[in-house]
């Protein structure tokens, strides 16, 4: 097909086709009977041609300038046409160049749907944009590059314009979308209007963005926002460039505001909640010649509702605290920036100092408020710091790791609080938590509370120790380290405010500790505990030494079992090695190298320790050790439990016996007679070598316990038998004295034993450990003082054991 495009010479408007940027050519112009890569047709021509191709839009481009002189002759003001008509479907650019004087102002004008400004190497999801630039004399100021369906509908400028559309080739658009107007002189750069209804946010930039600011220029935005509603504006990048005379600076006029001009400094926080339109102009300096560097500036304006709640504030009262920071941010801060278009939450030290981010300090108490819908999208992250000098002062001294109520208080879900504890040389950490204690988070056994500690110990920036990840409702009581430790609370969900009131994490200041971290293990009864050394996931450093004590309960015993049979790794240097020892007395300690398999699972009955130390392992090796350790009740032996059963029968029949002999005591009415008797033979059979040494050499013949009644056989004689005996008299033996030793009285003397008819002989001794005489009672311990005092008496039978006894006051 062809195309003729006709061009009045009063148009002022020249049609140039040429190949597209970075496309090789291979579609070409035909005219007449000449084939050309490239056309132009200028003011007042008429030409026919046709293209090579089918396709030309993916190889040749299009661009109209028409040109404007508001200097010479007055301006075509107006709508703006795209002149001329008939032209091919190619992508095609519209240029406008208007000149006139820097005394004239001229506005540009757009209709519905207004613009929206873009960064530089944005493209516009239409493909349409606009492109203005400022001409003041010989320079050139790019305005910006903008998109339809925004918020800018008029642009102000001083002195001339380039004004270019760019549609692509397919592209409906039939209309420029603006008027040119002719205004004074606005005494600046350029002026921006932007209107804003309802909710919404807009992104702008200073002029030559991301170049610079032209030096010592002014430039002004006009926000023209309902009453009702609320404005914040926010700096996201900035940069300032080096002032010989003046300074930098962002000016704001708020109707109604009793110090307008408001002046900030770019580094400030910008105002927010703004009732109401307002104006913010950017004011450069003068520059250093050698070195100018850049003013630029990329801003936002959001605008939002008043918020219900806007005017109740919260009492943030840090005043007693040290070494700490707050800062309330949005969610995802600082790795994820929300998208502009985003509804933003604002934290407001005042009614107009507002802020996406706000830091409070220690010291300090603050009154914030919030301009935010849903509060939910709001984090808190705290940092606090607890250092010791001097061990002689902090080591008495027991720091609580809770969450001040200050920040608990808040209608803001804490995130992460971060505590940083700081130890010289020689001093360590001791973390417990006395009540509570700590479950390491393992995947066989899971945390599942609203907060967790992650603990990191760092020798050196370089180095660091990942001890682990722990929650409340375990077993470990206490961990120790070696060198500034760094624990941080994050919480999960909203079940922290509940929780957060029973936090007993404590720390203190101890003596240097010779492994790198120590745990103290107290579990509750019959529960089963999983831990593993720290660094999981990258193995332990090289030499470095953890060590577990674990407590096993009374009445319980332990079974340690680990993960794995061997260690996995093969040392470059050293020696890497596994200890188990029991705290009891001659225990031995198990101890197994790097290239032996590690202990079986075994059952251990005392509190005992388990040290994991490690090599300079192998490339790409890593020492991870997991070990469970479980409890139950201790299994008594069936045997042991007959021996006792038995044992207590035996205990149960001596006391029934010693019972009933008691009771037939008190029954009787006379007292038992013990009776010696020369004539009877008590020597056994067979035994003649018992008694080695003759009757006058041994003690047998003296009375080992002496009845509390006791009666010899010459009373019983003189008596007849008819008589009671004397009761509690003692008669020394003066008759002859044989060789054997002294016989048990016959039954007959004991009165409550009835004789039988039928009298028997008593039944023979069968060994001699049985004694001489029969008592009715003997008292524990008296043999053994009667033997001292037969030594003492070196064989005298003289005096009597009893009056012995008695000067000692021995008998009742």
């Amino acid at each position: 097909a062809s195309f003729t495009i006709s061009i009045r010479k009063v148009d002022n408007i020249t049609v140039t086709i040429k190949p597209r940027p970075g496309v090789s050519v291979n579609c070409h112009i035909h005219v007449k009977n000449a084939i050309k890569s490239e056309l132009t047709i200028k003011p007042g021509e008429n030409v026919t041609f046709k293209f090579t191709c089918r396709t030309p839009e993916k190889y040749l481009i299009m661009e109209i300038q028409k040109n404007i002189d508001c200097v010479s002759g007055p301006c075509p003001f107006g709508d703006v046409h795209l002149h001329p008509s008939g032209l091919p479907r190619l992508n095609r650019t519209f240029i406008w160049d208007v000149k006139a004087s820097t005394k004239a102002g001229l506005e540009l004008k757009f209709s519905t749907p207004w613009l929206r400004q873009i960064e530089p190497g944005e493209t516009c999801p239409d493909f349409v944009s606009y492109n203005i630039n400022s001409c003041i004399d010989t320079a050139t100021v790019n305005i910006g590059t903008f998109c339809r369906n925004g918020s800018v509908s008029r642009v102000k400028l001083l002195g001339g314009v380039i004004m270019s559309l760019h549609l692509p080739w397919d592209s409906p658009v039939t209309t420029s979308g603006f008027n040119i107007a002719n205004r004074a002189s606005i005494k600046r750069l350029c002026i921006i209007e932007s209107i804003l209804k309802g909710e919404s946010s807009i992104t702008l930039m200073s002029p030559n963005y991301p170049l610079g600011f032209p030096e010592d220029e002014l430039m002004t935005w006009q926000f023209v926002i309902p009453s009702n509603m609320r404005a914040s504006v926010f700096f996201h990048n900035y940069s300032l460039s080096n002032c010989e005379r003046k300074e930098e600076r962002v000016e704001y006029y708020i109707p109604g505001s009793l110090s307008n001009p408001e002046v900030f400094k770019l580094s400030d926080s910008q105002p927010a909640n703004i009732p109401g339109s307002f104006n913010m102009s950017l004011q450069g300096c003068d520059q250093d010649a050698q070195n100018p560097g850049i003013l630029r500036l990329l801003f936002q304006v959001v605008v939002q509702h008043p918020q219900v709640d806007e005017n109740v504030t919260h009492l943030v009262d840090l005043g007693k605290e040290w070494n700490m920071t707050v800062t309330i941010h949005f969610e995802g801060w600082p790795s994820h920036v929300p998208v502009m278009s985003e509804p933003i939450c604002l934290i407001c030290k005042d009614p107009r100092t507002c802020d996406r981010v706000l830091t409070l300090v220690s010291g300090a108490v603050y009154k914030i408020s919030f301009v935010c819908k849903d509060l939910s999208r709001l984090r808190i992250t705290a940092e606090k710091s607890i250092s010791c000098v001097d061990l002689r002062w902090c080591q008495k001294k027991i720091y609580s790791l809770s969450v001040p109520k200050a920040i608990t208080q808040l209608p803001i879900q804490l995130h992460k609080f971060i505590w940083k504890l700081l130890a010289p040389d020689l001093i360590n950490i001791e973390i417990t938590s006395p009540s509570l204690k700590l479950q390491q988070h393992v995947p066989e056994q899971m945390c599942n509370t609203s907060y967790s500690y992650g603990i990191v110990s760092t020798a050196n920036p370089e180095t660091e120790l990942n001890v682990g990840v722990f929650c409340p409702g375990g077993s470990i009581e206490k961990i120790q380290m070696r060198n500034n430790v760094t624990i941080s609370l994050k919480t999960f969900g909203k079940g922290f405010l509940n929780e957060s009131k029973h936090q007993d994490l404590k720390m203190s200041f101890v003596p240097h500790i010779k492994d790198e971290c120590s745990f103290t293990v107290n579990p509750d009864p019959k529960a089963k505990v999983y831990l593993q050394t720290p660094n999981w996931r990258y193995g332990l450093p090289p030499y470095i030494s953890i060590s577990w004590y674990v407590i096993v309960p009374s009445k319980q015993v332990a079974r340690l079992a680990f993960s794995k049979d061997r260690m996995g790794i093969a040392c470059e240097t050293g020696r890497a090695y596994v200890n188990i020892k029991e705290e009891t007395r001659g225990a031995e300690e198990t101890v197994r190298r790097e290239d032996e398999l590690l202990p079986m699972p075994r059952n251990m009955y005392h509190d005992f320790w388990v040290n994991i130390s490690n090599c300079k392992p192998m490339d790409k090796m890593q020492l991870a050790l997991q070990f469970q350790v479980t409890f139950s009740d201790k299994q008594i032996d069936l045997g042991v439990i007959l021996a006792v059963v038995a044992g207590a029968g035996v205990l149960a029949a001596i006391g029934l016996t010693v019972c009933c002999v008691k009771k037939k005591k008190k029954k009787s009415q006379n007292p038992m007679v013990g009776v010696y008797n020369a004539n009877v033979n008590t020597q056994v059979p067979g035994k003649q070598g018992l008694f080695t040494k003759g009757r006058k050499n041994n003690e047998s013949h003296v009375y080992a316990v002496i009845d509390d009644a006791v009666v010899y056989g010459h009373l019983l004689k003189e008596s007849n038998g008819s008589v009671s005996p004397e009761v509690d008299v003692y008669r020394p033996f003066d008759g002859p004295v044989g060789s054997l030793p002294p016989s048990p009285p016959p039954f007959s003397f004991r009165k409550d034993i009835k004789r039988s008819s039928n009298t028997e002989e008593p039944p023979p001794l069968m060994d001699t450990n049985h004694d001489a005489y029969m008592f009715a009672h003997q008292k524990t311990g008296q043999s053994e003082d009667v033997g001292d005092t037969n030594e003492k008496n070196n064989g005298d039978t003289s005096t009597s054991l009893l009056e012995n006894k008695e000067q000692d006051g021995l008998v009742e």
